[in-house]
């Protein structure tokens, strides 16, 4: 697969307007799709772009301190997510909220994270998917070791992390591609290249893709549309397949568009032009599932009823979920330190118990 195929090659199964394009070589790894798998990949996109509307929609009325969006993002996601096995472990950065809907993670414990009432999320281990990752690049690094662990202890399975174009500039992000290049670790990077890492084009992260960058850790390297969810399923299979295999690890550069701000703090009008966006929204990743679909005959009205009740129901619990959430007091911030008892906490714990104590009596 690898041998005939360069780091330059963009591997595309849908064009953006939905017709099917003859990629053979790629389009074996997806031979077991039908057309009722499309359609759950088509509710997958939807519920996804959804979900991340009505986040934006709470952090914009004062629920969520900051969300970080993924519009336009949902094939690269849903794709990739689909393509993994329960076994396999994923280590996210900050953005990758369809992933985790994909992983079965209650949308509302997405947003706990976001609102500052857990430290964490999620037990990673309920879902094999670590909860945000918001220092740039550093899940690079969880996922090779995670990944050696997994080789040593002879477990089934791989590891896929998700960073964006910006963290490729990070050392992080070359420290874990060298080490699981040199260990032959399965490990699969998947960069979501979304154009911008805040409001730095790509293109001052490199001068050559970054598909290509992966040479120089001999790693091998695909290029894939990354608002074509069927490439994306694809090319992940076979970097998963590659990994499990004990082949070693495989960059995957999935080609985005970041179609609304970094999070909700930035405001991309001031960094990019409306021509730009209005290109992208062209390559929109659920109406070319939308328009494949309608060629295909499989988008009744019965079925798009049923997408959308799906959303509107996902969307109400999660707002549901936001506002009910019982915020952390104050003694929380002692759980969950460590493992087992430790002294030092509870010393801790008792002292700042007494602050507070006197703290509230100096107020009354």
């Amino acid at each position: 697969m690898f041998a005939n195929s360069s780091a330059d090659t963009l591997i595309q199964i849908v064009t953006p307007e939905g017709k099917r394009t003859p990629q053979s070589e790629y389009s074996d790894a997806i031979a077991d799709v039908t057309i009722d798998t499309v359609r759950e990949l088509y509710e997958d996109l939807v519920v996804v772009r959804r979900i991340d509307a009505e986040a934006t929609a709470l952090q914009r009325q004062g629920e969520l301190g900051l969300w970080a969006p993924l519009l336009g993002q949902e094939a690269a996601q849903v794709g990739s997510a689909r393509a993994l096995h329960s076994e396999d472990f994923v280590f996210a950065s900050y953005r990758e909220h369809g992933v985790a809907y994909c992983r079965g993670v209650d949308p509302t414990e997405m947003l706990r994270f976001w609102r500052g009432s857990t430290q964490s999320g999620w037990n990673p281990y309920d879902y094999n998917m670590t909860t945000p990752a918001i220092i740039v690049g550093s899940q690079g690094l969880h996922a090779a070791g995670y990944g050696l662990g997994m080789k040593f202890d002879g477990a089934e399975g791989a590891v896929i992390t998700y960073f964006g174009d910006g963290a490729t500039s990070q050392g992080d992000i070359s420290e874990a591609l060298g080490f699981a290049a040199s260990f032959s670790a399965p490990v699969v990077f998947f960069c979501q290249n979304n154009q911008w890492a805040i409001s730095a084009p790509v293109s001052v992260q490199t001068h050559i893709t970054i598909a290509e960058r992966g040479r120089g850790f001999g790693v091998p390297s695909l290029r894939v549309d990354g608002n074509d969810v069927l490439a994306v399923l694809a090319a992940t299979r076979i970097a998963l397949a590659r990994a499990r295999e004990g082949s070693g690890p495989t960059l995957i550069e999935a080609l985005t568009y970041r179609m609304g701000p970094h999070t909700t703090s930035d405001d991309p009008t001031r960094y990019r032009s409306a021509a730009v966006d209005d290109e992208w929204k062209r390559k929109d990743p659920i109406e070319r599932i939308r328009l494949l679909l309608e060629r295909a005959g499989g988008l009744d009205e019965e079925f798009q009823s049923r997408v959308r009740d799906r959303a509107d129901t996902t969307a109400d619990q999660l707002r549901a979920g936001c506002l009910g959430t019982i915020e952390p007091s104050a003694m929380s911030l002692f759980d969950h330190v460590y493992a087992e008892p430790h002294s030092l906490i509870s010393e801790e714990r008792e002292h700042y118990s007494a602050y507070l104590a006197g703290f509230e009596g100096a107020r009354s």
